[in-house]
């Protein structure tokens, strides 16, 4: 047994599960979680989302937790080492570096939005937002990251205080180990968590329009927008492909962090039960919780259609941080607790899933590297900074954009699917299927070893090869035309598509979008009376049109028509200007046009940057690797 193997233990079974829940629960739970779901198909989403919990999210759980296992019997704690335990193929060690490589590369800017829950929670709790508007709280996201629009440049020197702060905290705890640090932080964490979540459910549940003079909606309308089955929506195969994206996001798998948690456990602990509970917990978060504290909240005071248009990226950031602050405000004096409550949440759910990827880097020092607790504690610290640093100092559309969408989204998939081809096919199944069995407490069904071996590869073959070539018209209008005996529409990628991103088509797309909104922007304020009066009665037309169309569903009819109002009052507004005011404001919309043409000229060369880094680290780690192999060989424990 290996010195790290006697140094570090989990102290009891409910430390363990609540640290690997707390890897899984992060903020893609709270975050983008409902908005995926209010996005995909409301209540049909959990369809396709159910399905890939029971064909890759379960599946994967255990296999990792196996692995882990397993690895952890023969001296290793992260993912090269325990790649290598289970085939002696060189290649599967520099495989297994993927695990190293993720996590300091998602570490690397996921603190740094750790930071700012932890500035907002603390800002909440003095009620530094009280009677601030969107544009108040904007302003201090903006003084706390630096970043102005279309600037490359974003520093702010008391953020990047914090942020240091918030790595010296991750360093701190993570060099106390696994039963004093890391077990500590989760017992405490995650039952605050769920305590917070759990008062913000339910105050967000009592809004009434009948009681709240500000409240425009139900909360349960917004309820239903979340859970409302669009079934349609199951055609598209972007839906099942979203459902399996955020079953990789939430769980935590295709990381390495489960292995290294595993890793640590004794021959015949129980993972069957104890990996399902953890997903448990996990999923209790997201669809219960998660899917019952922002978009009912926002629904309650904005309105289902500005939610609808403020989700309808995918994302819940915008509602989060930006929009919360101001709603909480209509609580009175209970607007900062709820809003300490609110942040003190996506803090706790940040940190326990930043610690879980600090971990494995460290055990691979410790036990490749004879490094002690506290030095390896601080080599990640020291890895994390040159990575971190750019992340503080540059606009979110450059490295964090690029280490979420390689780090995060593309390789996890990529991971995923290589550690089931060693598991199943070359560790072999009956083998696996034993480990995975033993000391188990809960019988997991023999379906699953079928699903493992054969079901899983395919399901995530299928999401790469969507992920690879997702064309810009959608799979399901290829599917459609092909079913259909159709003709076959022209091949566009889509920029968010891997081949997109590659040749930088995202920031092309962008780039015009940007500027063509711009430019009907000057149009607008340059129309003469009679032109203006005709653009006005075009959008009047369009609402019309809306109006009339049968095949939307209500809440995306007022959604669309409430963004032709805007553009409406918009027109107007700027017509009641004297011609010189129009004339100025076309002149300075004219230069924020150069500003943007000049920012995303710029951005392909920043990101290209990015992933010479990236490559650098992963080379980086694959030589710390060779070295650490031949070290193996010399001492005879190859």
């Amino acid at each position: 047994m290996s010195e790290a193997k006697k140094r570090e233990q989990w102290a009891s079974r409910i430390g363990l599960v609540l640290a690997m829940a707390g890897n899984a629960v992060g903020l893609g739970n709270f975050l983008r979680f409902p908005a995926q779901a209010a996005k995909n198909g409301g209540g049909a989403f959990l369809i396709p989302y159910i399905v890939a919990l029971l064909l890759v999210g379960l599946p994967l759980i255990w296999v990792e937790w196996a692995m882990g296992r397993y690895g952890g019997q023969t001296g290793h704690h992260s993912t090269p080492g325990i790649f290598q335990a289970h085939h002696r193929n060189g290649f599967w060690k520099y495989f297994g570096v993927m695990g190293l490589w993720v996590c300091l590369i998602i570490a690397s800017y996921y603190l740094y939005i750790e930071t700012w829950c932890m500035a907002y929670a603390g800002y909440s709790a003095v009620n530094g937002f009280a009677g601030k508007d969107l544009a108040g709280v904007k302003l201090f996201f903006g003084q706390l990251t630096g970043e102005r629009e279309y600037e490359l440049i974003a520093i702010s020197w008391w953020g990047m205080v914090l942020f240091f702060l918030c790595i010296v905290m991750n360093v701190f705890i993570l060099s106390r180990g696994l039963a004093k640090g890391i077990e500590i932080v989760s017992k405490i964490g995650m039952p605050l968590l769920i305590v917070f979540a759990a008062v913000l459910a339910v105050r967000g549940m009592m809004i009434s329009p009948s009681t709240d003079p500000e409240a425009v909606a139900s909360p349960m309308d917004g309820l239903n927008f979340v859970w409302q089955p669009r079934f349609t929506s199951l055609a598209d195969p972007s839906v099942w492909l979203a459902a399996a994206g955020q079953i990789f996001f939430t769980l935590s798998i295709g990381m390495g962090t489960i292995h290294c948690y595993a890793s640590y456990l004794r021959e015949t602990d129980d993972i069957a039960l104890t990996g399902a509970t953890a997903a448990w917990t996990n999923e209790f978060c997201e669809v219960l919780l998660g899917g019952t504290i922002l978009i009912p909240i926002a629904v309650a005071y904005l309105g289902l259609p500005d939610v609808v248009n403020r989700t309808s990226g995918g994302s819940g950031f915008d509602l989060g941080f930006y929009v919360f602050p101001t709603l909480f405000n209509k609580w009175g004096s209970f607007a900062p607790v709820a809003g300490f409550f609110w942040f003190g949440l996506l803090f706790f759910a940040a940190i326990t899933s930043s610690l879980a990827m600090g971990q494995p880097i460290m055990a691979f020092l410790q036990e490749e590297f004879g490094l002690t607790r506290e030095r390896s504690a601080l080599a990640f610290g020291g890895l994390l900074l040159p990575l971190a640093i750019p992340v503080a100092t540059l606009h979110s559309n450059t490295f964090n954009d690029e280490f979420d969408f390689w780090a995060s989204t593309f390789m996890l998939v990529v991971f995923a699917f290589g550690e089931t081809i060693l598991f199943a096919w070359i560790f072999g199944m009956n083998r696996g299927w034993d480990e995975m069995l033993k000391g188990a407490e809960l019988k997991i069904p023999l379906i699953f070893k079928y699903i493992i071996q054969y079901v899983t590869p395919v399901f995530l073959l299928v999401i790469l090869i969507g992920a690879v070539f997702q064309p810009k018209a959608g799979w399901h209008t290829y599917i459609s035309a092909v079913a259909g005996n159709k003709p076959i529409p022209h091949w566009e990628w889509d920029g968010s598509s891997v081949v997109g991103k590659l040749i930088h088509l995202d920031v092309a797309q962008t780039r015009e979008a940007k500027l063509s909104g711009i430019e009907r922007e000057i149009e607008n304020a340059m129309l003469t009376p009679t032109n203006r009066a005709a653009r006005l009665l075009e959008l009047e037309q369009e609402k019309a049109r809306l109006s009339a169309d049968v095949d939307l569903i209500g809440y995306e009819r007022d959604a669309r028509i409430l963004k032709l109002e805007h553009q409406a009052k918009d027109v107007a507004d700027v017509g009641k200007l004297s011609e010189a005011e129009r004339h100025a404001i076309a002149e300075g919309l004219g230069k924020l046009s150069a500003k943007v043409d000049s920012f995303y000229s710029q951005l392909p060369a920043w990101r290209n940057f990015d992933r010479l880094v990236m490559v650098a680290v992963y080379v980086f780690f694959s030589v710390l690797v060779g070295v650490a192999w031949r070290k193996r060989a010399a001492e005879g424990r190859a």
